[in-house]
């Protein structure tokens, strides 16, 4: 009789201990979108930003990113090209529904600021993909087609690190990150971001 009493105790203390270990999990789970997100099955593989912006101090601010890759139609391009040039480098892709928010906004950006080069990179999609995006948006700008080696995300991770889709970096003249904005764009404030760049 006391051994079936100490085999019920036992199983019952561990399923308590399941019970709490599967509500911590699945709380946790509620807190975090990338949980959530690998519950839904939706492969979005990304976290929505929330516009939130970073500003970066001279005296610190990371140190210049080298960086190249190749553009829809197959154009090499690479921030050694771009010295003393500002640069707003927008991480997309044409499924993200804040890019195509936003695209209209880049597009006013690019069109006022013609001293600034504006350059997409594209996390995602096939060159063909991409290049319809530019042309259904009219966009004047060329992206890079990072989908398969990621090799411009890797270039900014760790240092200014895109956290998100959107993601929108604006370079300075010396090459350094002045400022990131996380998820899609206020207009108003990339706008005064690039003059703050340009003005530098």
């Amino acid at each position: 009789m006391r051994k079936y009493q100490r085999w019920f105790l036992t199983g019952a203390i561990v399923f308590l201990i399941a019970v709490v270990v599967m509500g911590s999990l699945s709380g946790c789970a509620a807190n975090d979108p990338l949980a959530n997100q690998f519950k839904a099955g939706d492969n979005k593989n990304y976290i929505a930003g929330d516009g939130s912006v970073t500003e970066f101090a001279a005296a610190n601010r990371p140190v210049a990113v080298k960086w190249s890759g190749v553009s829809t139609t197959g154009e090499a391009i690479s921030s050694a090209n771009l010295a003393g040039v500002v640069t707003v480098l927008n991480f997309w892709y044409a499924g993200c529904a804040p890019c195509r928010a936003e695209a209209p906004d880049l597009l006013e950006l690019a069109g006022k600021y013609k001293d600034v080069q504006f350059i997409g990179v594209n996390v995602r999609d096939s060159a063909a993909t991409a290049a319809a995006f530019e042309r259904n948006f009219k966009i004047t700008w060329p992206s890079i087609v990072d989908a398969q080696s990621g090799s411009v995300m890797l270039a900014f991770t760790g240092i200014v690190t895109p956290q998100a889709v959107p993601t929108t970096l604006v370079i300075g003249k010396d090459g350094k990150v002045t400022a990131r904005v996380l998820g899609r764009i206020d207009k108003s404030i990339l706008k005064a971001l690039i003059e703050t760049a340009a003005g530098e």
